[in-house]
């Protein structure tokens, strides 16, 4: 038997239905410095350092994101399926 229930509302509204922090001015201040950082950017190698210092890990912390929002979405199409391990 399958239900499907829809629910319309805002992303507000769903956060705090969910319990989930109200993380707006923490995002406000992290574009901020974002884009301030970008602006003192007068060429390639000053944005590959500014890179550098954000995502310190790289690609490695890249490769491990897609891999956990890959997981994620194939969990969520089918909840038996185990996670994969990197290299499957």
């Amino acid at each position: 038997m399958k239900v499907h229930v829809e629910v319309e509302c805002s992303p507000e509204e769903a956060r705090r239905f969910l319990g989930l922090p109200d993380v707006t001015r923490a995002n406000d201040a992290y574009v901020d410095a974002m884009t301030s950082a970008m602006q003192g950017t007068k060429n390639f190698d000053q944005l590959n350092d500014l890179a550098k210092q954000v995502a310190p890990m790289g690609q490695v912390g890249l490769k491990l994101f897609q891999q956990f929002l890959e997981n994620g979405v194939a969990m969520a199409m089918n909840p038996r399926t185990k996670p994969k391990k990197d290299g499957e």
